[in-house]
């Protein structure tokens, strides 16, 4: 048995209690703020209105907030990919912004090392906001009058730039975080009651027989349920070759295909699933695991039959829905 699994059997048997300085955040480490970009309330709204605000496309009809929706969990989750700048679905479906502070890498090929690298993608990508070059977004935010003297407030009197703007859209996103879910008031909090039996059975199913605790991790003192690698699931078309995921960034043939484990907090919000929103529904994604995935030739060794009942499958959905916790303010 794994240190893991022996401290999971230890707090489902005799219960456990995890201090957190801030309740809502109960189940998630600190955010790690960068040092050249320190939190700051001036910074964070400045990024809260920058996020929102379409005028920062060249066709003012997409904001950061039209695909990473607050009203749908910070995600598109009324279909598979949002719509582009020309119409067309996008590639891939829009990960939820909740909790990406905790990110060691970003977007599904782990392309972006940091929320501040970022912010500048969509913002210059053809098929999103498709803005020239960085001295256009730069030079129509300062035109803005309603943007006068917010970024003097929030940089120390320097006025808006590149690295301005990233950084207040990146200090917002990290306040996005959600924590304080039922699962968490079982595990860490100690609460014996916060789950019933079916679910406290789901639980058990997700470390153990069903594994999904390797790449969805749970640790000691907090839970992520992501191990921030990538793997192959042969998921989506062509078992998930048609899109070449991480090998667009590694150049490693090894890593076609594959993508990065999502963590799964507010799981039950973000519907559609998978890189390409090919699942619709969390039984759907229970049905995949539980016949080993797709077909794929670089599909993760661990990824096999499960041969689940379906009460354990009812009760892997039912657990899952436990994790939604706090929205932020």
């Amino acid at each position: 048995m794994t240190r893991r699994a022996a401290v999971f059997l230890a707090v489902v048997l005799l219960g456990s209690a995890v201090e957190a300085a801030d309740p809502a955040a109960l189940g998630l480490p600190a955010v790690p703020w960068p040092a050249d970009n320190p939190p700051d309330a001036a910074k964070v709204e400045l990024g809260r209105k920058l996020f929102s605000d379409k005028r920062l496309s060249a066709h003012g009809a997409m904001a950061c907030a039209t695909c990473h929706d607050p009203a749908q969990a910070f995600t598109t989750a009324d279909r598979p990919t949002h719509p582009g700048n020309d119409g067309l679905p996008l590639r891939r479906n829009a990960p939820t912004v909740l909790n990406a502070a905790f990110a060691p890498a970003l977007l599904w090929n782990g392309a972006m090392p940091s929320l501040e690298a970022l912010a500048w993608g969509p913002l210059l990508n053809p098929e999103e906001m498709a803005n020239a070059s960085v001295a256009d977004v730069v030079g129509r935010v300062a035109a803005l009058p309603d943007y006068g003297g917010l970024f003097e407030r929030a940089f120390a009197g320097q006025g808006p730039s590149e690295e301005a703007i990233a950084q207040a859209i990146a200090a917002f996103e990290r306040t996005l975080v959600s924590g304080n879910s039922r699962f968490d008031r079982w595990w860490f909090g100690g609460d014996r009651t916060a789950l019933n039996d079916e679910e406290r059975r789901g639980a058990l199913l997700f470390l153990f027989r069903a594994g999904c605790a390797q790449c969805h991790t749970v640790d000691e003192g907090h839970a992520l349920f992501s191990d921030g690698k990538f793997h192959g699931l042969g998921a989506g078309a062509g078992g998930g070759l048609a899109d070449p995921g991480r090998f667009e960034v590694s150049r490693d043939e090894q890593d076609r295909g594959k993508f990065r484990t999502p963590g799964l907090r507010n799981v039950a919000l973000t519907a559609p699933y998978m890189h390409d929103g090919s699942l619709a529904t969390l039984a759907e994604v229970v049905e995949f695991y539980d016949r080993g995935g797709g077909d794929a030739p670089n599909k993760a060794e661990w990824i096999f039959p499960l041969r689940l009942s379906p009460e354990d499958k009812r009760a892997l959905v039912a657990f899952l829905k436990t994790l939604t916790g706090e929205m932020p303010k």
